[in-house]
């Protein structure tokens, strides 16, 4: 089944502020493992978040993190941001599980 990938206000200038190598790696990145099965997780590349309500999942891609939720047919990703401020994100904007 074909996914809706939204991007969040957020997500949009996460890509704007990357390099235009980065912004074409991410784009093509979520375009192949969001698209069309973005709940499998695979290995160390899709994970899903644990003891988190949002986001559900992370998308691995070099040294870029890609948050996202996913809900019916409908991926929305909630920010791109580096590995060495993923967990500054998390800790900003992840919400814990109740």
């Amino acid at each position: 089944m074909r996914h809706d990938i939204r991007l969040a206000p957020e997500a949009v200038e996460d890509l704007r502020r990357l390099s235009a190598r980065d912004r074409a790696l991410a784009r093509e990145a979520m375009e192949r493992h969001l698209r069309y099965d973005p709940a499998r997780v695979a290995g160390s590349r899709i994970k899903r978040l644990r003891g988190i309500g949002r986001p559900q999942f992370r998308l691995r891609v070099e040294d870029l993190r890609i948050f996202y939720d996913v809900a019916g047919s409908t991926v929305e990703v909630l920010a791109v941001v580096s590995k060495s401020h993923a967990g500054e994100w998390l800790a900003q904007f992840g919400e814990v599980d109740p």
